[in-house]
């Protein structure tokens, strides 16, 4: 059980072109969030550790820690960089190859209990089809309500937040980035999530046990 948050307001916006979405610093936590799991995402500019809130958006966690297991993030870059709004990942190779994913998942942004994007929070990105979430994923540099789902309006599903290693997330932010064929905002020098792998919590004879993809 770990404690995040009912944070400060914060807006603006921004739309992905085709190949998904996620655009800004703000507050801190309050509300409660049952997460029993972690992921590591082991970068070439240092460690990221997420907390994945698995109560509040059981459909998206399950298909993040999927992938993970299944080692589709190794490898992989974050493509998008947009310093003062989000880091986004997941979905290309550091020649700009878009991965083959599974299907598309529910978007769980408008249920009850939902989380909102306040810095720090881990979302699925998505293209403006409401259910066309896969494997990309952006964490949020500054509270981003605007990308909220409302009870008639589809947002974005937070499914977690980073708990070590946001110095590396705000590092990542400010790195020179430029355009690559048709995707704008793409780091210069390649910031490349090296391996992801989850970190389970107490297993059921009380040992915590690593699990790496």
């Amino acid at each position: 059980m770990n404690v995040f948050g009912k944070w400060l307001l914060a807006s603006l916006f921004i739309m992905v072109s085709g190949y998904t979405l996620a655009t800004e610093q703000g507050g801190k936590p309050e509300s409660v969030v049952d997460a029993v799991s972690q992921v590591v995402l082991q970068t070439n500019k240092g460690n990221i550790v997420l907390d994945l809130a698995e109560a509040e958006a059981p459909v998206s966690v399950s298909n993040f820690i999927n992938y993970v297991d299944n080692g589709f993030y190794d490898g992989l870059i974050f493509h998008r960089v947009i310093n003062g709004f989000m880091v986004q990942g997941g979905g290309f190779t550091p020649d700009m190859t878009q991965k083959e994913t599974e299907k598309p998942i529910k978007n769980e942004s408008m249920q009850r209990g939902r989380l909102e994007n306040h810095r720090g929070t881990v979302a699925m990105a998505r293209t403006q089809i409401v259910d066309s979430a896969t494997s990309q994923f952006f964490i949020n540099l500054k509270d981003n309500h605007f990308l909220d789902g409302q009870s008639r309006k589809p947002g974005y599903t937070v499914f977690g937040r980073v708990v070590e290693g946001m110095d590396i997330v705000d590092q990542i932010a400010r790195v020179k980035t430029g355009n690559r064929g048709p995707y704008g905002d793409v780091p210069v020098e390649p910031v490349v999530i090296e391996k992801a792998y989850l970190l389970l919590d107490e297993s059921d004879n009380g040992d915590s046990e690593v699990k790496e993809s």
